[in-house]
């Protein structure tokens, strides 16, 4: 009995250690720029329900980490009055989208009687930047562990579609790259997939992207406290904090020194190679938080409130931009 005892620790030991060596493989792959940010999100969700993840505990803080430093690295791929006129741009689109997201969702959430909660969260992660939005919500609203994870995983498996099929759509109907760039800034909820899409695109398209959706996560602030004041009276407390994006400030700050100091030329490419890098392995992590386990606890309503709402952001900013741009 001990025997066999100690032989199934061993292979589980043994086990361990592969999946270890699995994913450390695909990490350093993704950093050679071997796989493609596209990929590496499918591999990542491949190996999650084949083989597990070994490294789940770290997963969350290694995304937060990776993401936010791939996009200020990205800033030094930028220049600072093209950025301004691209925000400039898509800043009334951008106004007008989340609002009439919000509104839609708190409709489709009556409608489709989903938690109250829930739906809220899955609305805010659509109409502004997805995870981090639901993260800056979430302790405001004071929503319990199921009810965030709930609205996560809508948000990750949407992400994970757009990635791949926004590029297509695009080419489908001939978008320029400053159209696409605008496009998948407002229509697709996680920085990471947009700057994945857009990068896929070209050029123009990424920095079109980054900037608007950069410009759009800052609506965290005034959306949470909307929500502080009108959405749960109980909320109003004076233990409740809103996380504000901090990282956006030091993406502001790369562009400037890109745009307006002749010296960061030499190192400025390398870094945004650097920084394509971390998102690649950004994306890979995502995909690897997409078990079955959480693709069940999603349910069908919250699933299609955020497919709803999705298609409404989506048809509706694609519609504008091509025949109101």
């Amino acid at each position: 009995m001990k025997t066999n005892q100690h032989t199934a620790s061993q292979l589980f030991e043994i086990n361990h250690y592969l999946q270890q060596a699995i994913f450390v493989a695909v990490v350093a792959l993704c950093l050679l720029s071997v796989i493609s940010p596209p990929i590496a999100l499918l591999i990542g969700v491949v190996l999650v329900n084949v083989f597990g993840n070994p490294f789940i505990a770290f997963n969350h803080k290694a995304i937060t980490f990776l993401l936010q430093f791939s996009v200020v690295g990205l800033g030094f791929g930028m220049n600072a009055s093209s950025a301004l006129a691209a925000g400039k741009e898509g800043f009334v689109l951008t106004v007008f989208s989340i609002f009439s997201t919000l509104v839609f969702g708190f409709l489709l959430g009556k409608w489709l009687k989903t938690d109250k909660k829930t739906s809220h969260l899955i609305s805010c992660g659509t109409a502004i930047c997805g995870g981090s939005a639901i993260a800056a919500i979430s302790p405001v609203i004071k929503s319990n562990e199921n009810q965030t994870s709930i609205a996560l995983g809508v948000i990750f498996i949407l992400n994970s579609i757009a990635l791949f099929a926004f590029p297509y759509i695009g080419h489908q109907f001939d978008l320029s790259q400053k159209d696409f760039g605008l496009w998948c800034a407002i229509a697709i909820h996680d920085t990471s997939s947009v700057v994945g899409a857009a990068n896929k695109y070209g050029a123009e398209a990424l920095q079109v992207a980054t900037t608007v959706k950069l410009a759009r996560a800052l609506w965290i602030i005034p959306i949470s406290l909307l929500t502080l004041l009108f959405f749960n009276k109980q909320s109003r407390s004076a233990g409740t904090k809103i996380k504000i994006p901090y990282f956006i400030g030091l993406f502001v700050l790369a562009m400037l020194l890109n745009s307006y100091v002749p010296s960061i030329s030499v190192l400025a490419p390398h870094i945004v190679s650097i920084s394509k890098s971390g998102l690649t392995i950004t994306l890979f992590l995502i995909g690897a938080t997409l078990n079955f386990d959480t693709l069940k606890k999603v349910g069908v309503k919250p699933l299609l409130q955020g497919v709803f709402l999705w298609i409404f952001i989506s048809t509706l900013s694609l519609a504008t931009i091509l025949y109101l741009g």
